[in-house]
């Protein structure tokens, strides 16, 4: 018993001394980190804790005013209006079709019966085959569209960037931001450089 009491004390005394190691090299002052050139860090200096630059821009107001966006989704809005119209088509033919075969009524015999049936069946899944086919290939156009988009502004940014001095740009997002300072919005002079690059093609 007298053994495990000094064996607490000695572990007790360990643990404390630790702790004011830690405590006292906590407080020590920091080394000055040296910067690299392109000053993409900066220094704290009451901390001397090294911090990064961080930009932003805002993407409600870039889907405004960048033209080849509104262009794009205009074109985007076109393909999707085509598509519904060509499947309002196919269902208001095959409305008449049903309504055909609702005012044969009880005039239709056997073998006519079994023909509307088959039709049917097959004009519905033509207009599930047609249906997913628009609505696939509009997916991927969409899809195509964002990525188009978000390459032409990183490719944009990487050269804006060479003397700018930024570790991050990021899209302003309401939901997820609280707080931000205007000084490193960037959202100008991205509008303005992806519309002159667009203008030039």
């Amino acid at each position: 018993m007298k053994q495990l009491s000094i064996a607490l004390n000695v572990l007790v005394l360990v643990l404390i001394g630790i702790l004011f190691y830690l405590h006292f090299q906590g407080n020590s002052k920091p080394a000055v980190k040296e910067l690299p050139a392109s000053g993409r860090n900066v220094v704290d200096p009451a901390s001397g804790a090294v911090s990064s630059k961080i930009g932003y821009f805002e993407m409600d107001s870039l889907q405004a005013n960048y033209a080849y966006f509104k262009d794009a989704l205009n074109h985007l809005k076109e393909k999707e209006k085509v598509m519904n119209t060509e499947l309002a088509g196919m269902e208001k033919d095959y409305q008449k079709k049903v309504t055909g075969w609702q005012k044969k009524g009880a005039a239709m015999s056997q073998v006519e019966a079994d023909a509307a049936q088959r039709e049917n069946a097959q004009l519905q899944q033509a207009y599930q085959v047609r249906k997913q086919t628009l609505e696939e290939g509009f997916g991927k156009q969409s899809m195509e569209f964002k990525k188009d988009i978000k390459k032409k502004i990183e490719d944009f940014l990487k050269g804006y960037n060479k003397d700018k001095g930024y570790s991050y740009i990021l899209s302003y997002e309401p939901d997820f931001i609280f707080f931000r300072d205007t000084t490193y919005n960037i959202t100008p002079d991205l509008v303005n450089g992806l519309n002159a690059e667009y203008k030039k093609k």
